[in-house]
């Protein structure tokens, strides 16, 4: 019997097993992940930003965590002797549409307490050469990181303070009664008084397996991206974003500086038919299944047909996607793409077809479930962890 069971190896499941060990020393933990290494999936497949928050809805979850994580995250990083870099991100507007979205942009950062400076094209092109746009917001609190290796020093601090982690272990089965919780896998089955799930692409399937009547369903979508040649990786010394159209459910594509000195460019949003599955045209039956079996799907994809027929394009033929990177960085060629492994963002859907954007956690009277937790979660994670920590005291008996 363990104090706390924790699933999901990525960055939220495992800050949030530290957290608990700091908060509950000399409690037992147990933390379970499927794979046979942790951060394998969104955590190790991101841009690596240090997100800002300032496309969030004022007042939402995302938009306060993520304020709160930025912070955290640099601080953690400094303590532990990870690289971070502050280097700033600007979101270009490249015509009249994209500035008059541009300036509310900067509005809503002013309620979400950020510090943005507006510039305009000439200033724009004199801080990046190679950068061409009417206007441009600088976000200087913007950085970028190693969330992997974050991960990986955060599990070191959950063995450091008696935690147990184990790899290669798949969850099948959660039983919760008046005392206990107990999982189950081919692997074997584990006692908790209290449990924590951060299953991120699993989260739907997770949930039901413990009795919770969830309302939606995770739709994987996949984020693919092209890595510059080394000697363009100094083609830009910022982040360089598009300005987000608030009609659209994603960003868009953008140019990204990495810590380890590369310069990557995406990630588009193509419809993924594995949830796990990274190469290009990966398909798993159960995870067709699920997305062809739910109603929301159907109405996500009417709402989104221009658009993803745009991106199932840019997916096929590299000159689509050279064009949306163009837009603002327009001697790109196609000889610069190379390529670079994909990242699966796991999006919930509800039953309606609304895409739910905000964070979402669910608790019952003996575990806490991380629902949703698309970008920002890794910049995120630290405060996350620190509120499901606050939902598992507030339950316990």
């Amino acid at each position: 019997m363990y104090d706390f069971c924790v699933i999901g190896g990525g960055i939220v499941g495992v800050a949030t097993a530290e957290r608990i060990l700091r908060e509950r020393p000399g409690s037992s933990l147990l933390l379970l992940e499927k794979a046979d290494e942790l951060a394998l999936h969104q955590t190790g497949h991101n841009s690596g930003v240090v997100h800002s928050g300032i496309y969030y809805q004022p007042g939402s979850l995302k938009a306060e965590l993520c304020r709160r994580g930025a912070q955290s995250t640099k601080e953690f990083a400094a303590e532990h002797g990870i690289p971070v870099d502050v280097c700033g991100k600007l979101l270009v507007a490249t015509d009249s549409a994209e500035l008059a979205r541009m300036n509310a942009l900067y509005e809503r950062s002013k309620v979400n307490q950020l510090d943005v400076e507006v510039i305009d094209g000439a200033e724009l092109r004199r801080r990046e050469p190679h950068v061409t746009g009417v206007g441009a917001l600088v976000v200087p609190s913007t950085g970028i990181v190693d969330y992997r290796r974050i991960t990986d020093v955060l599990a070191d601090l959950v063995r450091g303070n008696g935690g147990t982690v184990m790899l290669g272990v798949e969850v099948t089965d959660i039983s919760e009664s008046a005392d206990r919780v107990v999982v189950s896998g081919p692997a074997g089955s584990w006692s908790a008084r209290q449990l924590v799930v951060c299953a991120g692409l699993q989260a739907d399937r997770m949930a039901r397996l413990a009795g919770i009547d969830v309302d939606f369903r995770i739709v994987p979508f996949r984020g693919e991206y092209y890595q510059l040649p080394a000697d363009r990786s100094n083609l830009v010394s910022q982040l360089i974003y598009p300005i987000p159209d608030p009609e659209l459910p994603f960003l868009g594509v953008h140019l990204s500086p990495t810590i380890d000195g590369d310069l990557t460019v995406g990630p588009n949003a193509v419809l993924g038919l594995s949830r796990e599955g990274y190469r290009k045209f990966s398909v798993r039956g159960k995870d067709v299944r699920d997305i062809a079996s739910y109603p929301g799907f159907y109405k996500v994809a009417r709402a989104n047909v221009r658009t993803g027929a745009k991106e199932v394009r840019n997916s096929l033929f590299k000159r689509g996607y050279l064009a949306e990177c163009r837009k603002y960085c327009p001697e790109l060629t196609l000889a610069d793409l190379l390529p670079k492994e994909a990242g699966i963002r796991a999006q919930a859907v509800l039953r309606d077809g609304t895409l739910v954007h905000d964070f979402m956690i669910e608790r019952t009277p003996r575990s806490v479930h991380v629902l949703n937790a698309p970008s920002p979660a890794a910049t995120s994670a630290l405060p996350i962890a620190e509120t499901i920590v606050e939902k598992l005291v507030s339950t316990r008996s």
